[in-house]
């Protein structure tokens, strides 16, 4: 039987609940055998199939009897793969197990991390914060002496110190220390989310109560500001630098000009024209001085914080920042897009700064809840022997029989040996070739262990997400259903030549050509070289030379010009062919899609009736489709004859009517 997991089959039960009253959900819509199918199944397969429940209402009652007729034979195929002992087949539940474990940890990371932290990402991104640090990072003293050291720059602020003092002072971030800590907005995901999320704990002027520790060192964190998030804002602007002709500094002269320019604006010039006319941003001056759209922090300070402050239609004052002076109209704000439209975007910026984060979490949770332990001693073992050998054939040729069956990772009561380990990670790019030591190893472990750990986790996941547990009852029903088919109908196919040859003298009438027509083609670009051709072949030069030499179709030299038989509808070639009277005869230049054309009748071939042998892949692929209707409608009339279904279409009436829906 091939492959299960190559082909699943749209299965019939559902996974959305429907909710109905006790009394609607009861009734009985059909039975077969000792088994009965109720108004609550019917309902949540049903809704499951048509595109949810408020789809499914407005259904006709003929569409509900119909999906009935579907799920009764469903239903008793099941049934049928009950009594054959599915359950117990080895192939088909190992399928199972290797399906719930990679589905599983797929689950997880997307349904039970990913989706949830996104939406918590989305309702962060809604506000801002003005942001000030003082960053201490660890010297040769150590990492304790820089925790100690802002603490101690804390209890100077508490003392009454004020915080731009303390950060000119002691700040190690030689950037913002300039600016008394500031670093200006910040949202989630703008930077490192150590530092991020004890933001968002604070109120304006409040300052963190312990030092902040990031990959950087220890922060003193104070929060200046807060405001909701403007995505983007769309801005023009109208810039003079502070250089004369020459190329010589003259920010007086600067100044007056963009003074002179504010004060057109203010009498009401035309902001655009005047960027076209006097802007020295040359990027922006012959557009009006538009700039698109941008976010926060895209932009210097003095020029972002203009900007975000203004509304849309309002202009700026004449502001200074480190190109010259500016004049700066906003044209448009963004609006805070819907979680939807974000999605994508918000993806990009969780891979890129919480996830690995988020993720090696989550392992560590799972580790402690399946009581993960690393054999140390095997570890040291095991990294003292093959502290020369590679990652290679070196370690799978090594004679280290004992050694590679011991235990090196524990979770509960299931043990994985170094071998188990070492195959798993030397396929690897990170891993291959190199030296099998220490730093390898606990790298190796750390992914090995955590695969591991999430595998276990996916194992036991139908026991406690519903969800799960029916996307698994699916494919489980999905492999029944086609183990059954695969044997009930696709493997009593039998593909012989008497029969499809007997199938085909029944419908030979449906296999015909039309018009078709061989021909070859010299084609030109050019309409005067393609008449220069045309005057050589009514000298006499054989079609096919000039084709092999000149036609400037690609691929077409090497075949003399010859297409494969075409219909006559087929081309614009292929119709002019059709038009010339004997084999050998040549048209007129004429135009075609991108040059032009000259074509020689090779034969015609009239429409006709196909021969078997011309019909033969065709006549296969019906005659497969014919038994399979004849072996499907075989096999369902057995299941009815053993189970006896028996279908209530009138309760089907009041499908979707229940008292709580």
């Amino acid at each position: 039987m091939p492959k299960l997991k190559r082909f699943i089959f749209l299965v019939l039960s559902g996974i959305f609940l429907y909710g109905c009253s006790p009394e609607h959900s009861k009734i009985v819509v059909a039975t077969y055998g000792d088994s009965q199918i109720t108004m609550a199944e019917f309902e949540k397969a049903y809704a499951k199939n048509s595109g949810g429940t408020d789809k499914a209402k407005d259904d006709s009652l003929a569409a509900y009897k119909n999906f009935l007729d579907l799920y009764v034979n469903f239903s008793m195929k099941l049934k049928d793969a009950g009594r054959r002992g599915y359950d117990a087949d080895k192939e088909m539940q190992a399928e199972l197990l290797d399906y719930k474990k990679k589905v599983g940890v797929t689950y997880i990371q997307e349904k039970l991390l990913i989706e949830p932290k996104l939406l918590e990402l989305y309702n962060m991104r809604k506000t801002e914060f003005k942001v000030s640090h003082i960053m201490i990072r660890p010297d040769s003293a150590g990492d304790e002496a820089a925790r100690k050291k802002a603490e101690d720059v804390i209890a100077k602020y508490r003392g009454g110190q004020s915080f731009e003092s303390l950060a000119e002072e002691y700040s190690e971030d030689t950037y913002s220390k300039k600016q008394g800590g500031d670093i200006y907005f910040i949202t989630a995901g703008t930077i490192i989310p150590e530092f991020e999320d004890p933001v968002y704990e604070l109120k304006v002027g409040e300052l963190y109560p312990t030092p902040v520790k990031t990959k950087y060192g220890y922060h003193v964190i104070r929060v200046t500001e807060i405001r909701e998030r403007i995505p983007q804002v769309k801005a023009s602007h109208i810039m003079v630098d502070f250089f004369d002709a020459d190329g010589n500094s003259d920010s007086v002269a600067a100044k007056a000009k963009i003074d002179s320019l504010y004060q057109a604006v203010m009498n009401g010039a035309d902001f655009a024209e005047l960027a076209v006319q006097h802007s020295e941003d040359q990027g922006t001056a012959r557009n009006g001085g538009d700039l698109g759209f941008f976010e926060r922090r895209m932009m210097v300070k003095e020029f972002d914080e203009t900007a975000f402050n203004l509304l849309p239609g309002q202009v700026s004052g004449v502001i200074k920042t480190g190109y010259g002076y500016h004049i700066i109209k906003v044209t448009e704000r963004k609006p805070y897009p819907s979680f939807e439209e974000d999605k994508e975007n918000l993806k990009r910026i969780y891979k890129n700064t919480r996830y690995e984060r988020d993720y090696t979490k989550l392992i560590d949770n799972l580790k402690l809840k399946y009581n993960y332990s690393v054999n140390e001693s095997v570890v040291d073992e095991l990294a003292k022997k093959a502290d020369s050998t590679r990652a290679n054939d070196e370690y799978r040729n090594a004679d280290w029989t004992e050694l590679k069956a011991k235990p090196i990772i524990n979770i509960g009561t299931t043990r994985f040996s170094v071998n188990e380990f070492m195959e798993s990670i030397l396929p690897l790019n990170e891993f291959i070739n190199r030296y099998i030591n220490r730093a390898f190893i606990e790298e190796g472990l750390k992914k090995f262990g955590g695969e591991r750990v999430i595998e276990i986790d996916a194992l036991n996941l139908e026991k406690t997400n519903s969800d799960f547990s029916e996307l698994m009852a699916d494919y489980k029903n999905g492999i029944y259903i086609f183990k059954l088919q695969d044997e009930e109908v696709w493997s009593k196919i039998v593909l012989d030549s008497t029969r499809l040859y007997s199938f085909w003298e029944k419908v030979r009438e449906k296999y015909r050509f039309e018009n078709r027509v061989e021909f070859a083609e010299i084609f030109s670009k050019s309409d005067s070289v393609i008449n220069v051709y045309y005057q050589m072949l009514k000298n006499g030069e054989p079609f096919d030379s000039l084709a092999s030499k000149f036609t400037e179709r690609p691929g077409y030299k090497e075949k003399a010009g010859k297409f494969q038989i075409l219909n006559v509808n087929s081309s614009q070639q292929s119709t002019e062919a059709w038009k010339l009277s004997k084999e050998g005869d040549y048209s007129a230049p004429f135009a075609v899609t991108g040059g032009f054309s000259i074509i020689k009748l090779i034969r015609k071939d009239p429409a006709r009736e196909k021969s078997f042998d011309e019909a033969r892949a065709e006549v296969s692929g019906a005659f497969q489709e014919e038994e399979s209707k004849r072996l499907e409608k075989a096999y369902i009339e057995s299941l009815e004859k053993d189970f006896n279904p028996v279908r209530y279409y009138e309760k089907l009436e009041s499908a979707f009517k229940g008292s709580a829906n």
